[in-house]
């Protein structure tokens, strides 16, 4: 059986407490007033937002289209909640809530490449994955 030591060492042994930091002053109505019409400057020269996150063949899609970049993202979220779902009920052992977990994860990594690639490669579609895409031959054989 070994022997428990115990170290013996003065409180506050060559520790020195930081100092203590400082408030910022508050701004006059003066200062304030220059500040936003700096602000508001700098918004002005920044220009519009562009959204480099999307692939350049989705930026123009009509806001009617089946496969538009605010739908499919309003599907992430949708899905992230369901795949939270199935996550508890993992955790509490109900059947079946592994493959539905793998399901959303998979519909939620499917989505993200198409908003980065701009090539959509499920059969289903949809908030739920409730329609079925119907696919087209562009090119026949031969």
């Amino acid at each position: 059986m070994t022997k428990r030591i115990k170290a013996k060492t003065s409180v506050n042994d060559g520790w020195v407490q930081p100092k203590p930091r400082k408030r910022r002053k508050p701004m006059t109505p003066e200062q304030k007033a220059a500040a936003t019409e700096r602000l508001a400057k700098a918004r002005a020269a920044k220009g519009p937002a562009k959204n480099t996150s999307l692939h350049h063949s989705l930026i123009g899609l009509p806001e009617e289209h089946m496969l538009h970049p605010d739908k499919v993202k309003k599907w992430i979220k949708t899905q992230k909640e369901l795949a939270s779902i199935a996550r508890s009920d993992i955790r509490r052992k109900i059947k079946g809530a592994e493959a539905r977990l793998s399901s959303h994860e998979g519909y939620i990594r499917q989505c993200n490449t198409y908003l980065r690639g701009g090539d959509w490669c499920d059969n289903f579609y949809g908030e739920h994955q409730e329609k079925r895409i119907a696919w087209k031959t562009i090119v026949p054989k031969g």
